[in-house]
């Protein structure tokens, strides 16, 4: 490497499934070569422009947004948001003179990734799904390398660019050696009971909270103890319900930050597909039931469960009949000791340890 600091340029986000691999690469970035100038390129508005800055990294925003799947006047913008952010990303290379641009999708990480390969920087594109996005497949045209975390990736990209790195995951969120005390502790439950821990991303999912509601009676029977994320427009409904339902083994929240502590305390998890919780669930050798988001483009989270189930390793219900199946379904599996503990291993063989280290040595070998 050049003895110059390594200036890499990091864009993309929208949810937290784009920014915390992004904050993954950049820490690894960091601790690979501490003098690495890191700027990051968000989307104005989007929740990186506050999470980014949080985790100590400058960012720059673009005035873009994807086009709405249903018909609104506001597609009609679209095309004006792209071309005024490709001005834009090209000021912010111009002043920040990056050795190479990597893009983790989400709305900015097309018009930069863009205007760096026009301007003949190296491009890498980290993509998360098992299926990918329509941005980066265009990118992927361009780009020098395509880091992925799941096996076949060659029917999207060219099979000379891929590396399979597995996806970033914070390490202290899957860091969960001798936690449990604390853990129990924190959420006041029981060392007693078996956890239940049920997530729907970080806005929370409809489906997964009304199938809680529809069998409390039947959680209460069965002994076990819940730990509920809820997400924020669910909230104030499920803890009012929950707590006028006699039962202390239901903890309801908003939002579990301490989610190390939360897979410390579980026997079994409920969760959406997305590409991070599957990345989550193995590095904790976490046995599963996978509820995949109808909401997502071309179905990628049944795609992305796949990975566990073909393993054995979790188990799927259809959205349109979780309500029903999904919580019998877990309260028979988690009195299954034998099953979870099978689960558990079988996860834990799907683990890719130190994405991000791998994708910060794909950088900086680009940089040369």
């Amino acid at each position: 490497m050049s003895s110059q600091s390594p200036r890499v340029i990091i864009s993309g986000g929208g949810t937290g499934g784009h920014i915390f691999p992004a904050i993954a690469i950049a820490d690894a970035l960091k601790k690979q070569n501490s003098s690495t100038e890191i700027l990051f390129v968000g989307a104005k508005g989007k929740m990186e422009m506050k999470k980014v800055p949080e985790a100590g990294y400058p960012i720059e925003g673009l005035n873009i947004v994807g086009i709405q799947r249903k018909i609104t006047l506001k597609n009609l913008l679209v095309p004006f948001k792209i071309i005024q952010s490709l001005k834009r990303a090209r000021g912010i290379i111009r002043n920040f003179s990056p050795q190479v641009a990597v893009g983790v999708g989400g709305y900015a990480s097309g018009p930069l990734l863009r205007a760096a390969a026009n301007k003949g920087l190296p491009t890498l594109i980290q993509e998360q799904n098992s299926y990918p996005g329509i941005t980066n497949r265009i990118l992927a045209r361009k780009a020098k390398k395509i880091c992925v975390a799941f096996d076949g990736m060659d029917n999207y990209f060219p099979k000379e660019k891929l590396v399979i790195t597995g996806n970033p995951v914070r390490q202290n969120v899957v860091d969960l050696e001798g936690k449990k005390e604390r853990a129990l502790s924190h959420f006041k439950l029981s060392a007693e009971r078996k956890t239940l821990l049920v997530i729907g991303g970080s806005l929370g999912a409809r489906t997964l909270n009304n199938s809680l509601l529809s069998h409390l009676e039947k959680i209460k029977e069965s002994g076990i103890q819940v730990l509920w994320q809820t997400g924020k427009y669910y909230f104030a409904d499920a803890k009012e319900q929950s707590n006028s339902f006699d039962y202390d083994g239901i903890r309801t929240l908003e939002f579990i930050r301490e989610m190390d502590l939360a897979y410390a305390l579980a026997d079994l998890t409920i969760s959406r597909a997305g590409a991070m919780s599957i990345s989550e669930l193995s590095l904790t050798k976490m046995p599963s039931i996978l509820v995949p988001s109808p909401n997502v483009t071309e179905d990628h989270q049944t795609k992305n469960a796949q990975a566990l189930l073909s393993k054995g390793a979790a188990l799927l219900v259809r959205d349109e009949n979780a309500q029903e199946e999904l919580i019998p379904l877990a309260i028979e599996l988690i009195q299954d000791e034998d099953k979870l503990r099978d689960m558990s291993q079988k996860a834990g063989e799907l683990a890719k340890e130190n994405a991000a280290g791998r994708i910060a040595k794909e950088i900086f070998e680009l940089i040369g």
